[in-house]
C-alpha cells in the first residue's frame, strides 16, 4: 500500500500560497486600520464623524449653487440612506452647525443650511479620506481601476462579506451606526 505524500514541490507552492495569503490579508488589515486613525483623526481634531464631515461638506457645497438643499439631496449626495441623514443633521443640529427651515411656500419640505458656525467649520474641514482616495484612483488606467474593482469584489466575496450593504463612505461601520442611534 503506498501513501500518498507531498513532493518537494508541493509544500513549496502551499508555504508560497500561505505567504500570498498573508500579504493579502496584511494589505486588508492596512486598509482597515487606515480607515480607523482617519476616524478617530476627524473625531479628535475635527470633532465630527466620518458621515457627519460628509453631510457638513455636502451642505456647506451645496448652498454654493442655488438649490434648495433637502435630506433628500443630501443622502443621495453623501449616499446614504434619508432617515441615516436625517439623524446625522439631528446632531449637526444640536452642535448648532446646520438648521432645518421649513419652506415659506410648502410646510412640507424642509431645507437645510449651515450656521455661522457650521460655515466657519465647513471652510476649515480636511478633505476626507475617499476624496483623496478617488483622486488618486482616477489617475490610474481604466484598465487598472476595473482590475483593482475586479478584486477586491473577488476579495469581499472570498469574506463571505457580498451582503453586506455599505455606503462608499470609508468609516468604521460603528460610526455610521453611531450616528443613527
Amino acid at each position: 500500500m503506498s501513501v500518498d505524500r507531498p513532493t518537494r514541490g508541493s509544500n513549496e507552492r502551499a508555504e508560497r500560497d500561505g505567504e500570498l495569503a498573508h500579504e493579502v490579508l496584511r494589505s486588508i488589515r492596512q486598509i482597515v486600520r487606515r480607515i480607523s486613525e482617519h476616524s478617530k483623526y476627524l473625531g479628535r481634531e475635527v470633532g465630527l464623524t466620518v458621515p457627519q464631515l460628509m453631510v457638513l461638506k455636502t451642505i456647506g457645497e451645496l448652498e454654493s449653487q442655488d438649490v434648495d438643499i433637502t435630506v433628500a439631496l443630501v443622502s443621495a449626495r453623501v449616499q446614504l440612506s434619508p432617515a441615516t441623514v436625517s439623524r446625522i443633521l439631528d446632531r449637526l443640529v444640536k452642535a448648532d452647525l446646520v438648521i432645518r427651515e421649513r419652506g415659506k411656500r410648502d410646510r412640507r419640505r424642509v431645507k437645510l443650511a449651515l450656521t455661522p458656525a457650521g460655515y466657519e467649520r465647513f471652510q476649515t474641514l480636511p478633505t476626507p479620506l475617499q476624496e483623496r482616495f478617488v483622486k488618486r484612483l482616477s489617475s490610474l488606467s481604466q484598465q487598472e481601476r476595473v482590475a483593482l474593482l475586479t478584486a477586491l469584489r473577488r476579495t469581499a466575496e472570498l469574506m463571505d462579506a457580498t451582503e453586506i450593504d455599505a455606503s462608499p463612505i470609508l468609516a468604521p461601520g460603528e460610526d455610521v451606526k453611531a450616528d443613527v442611534l
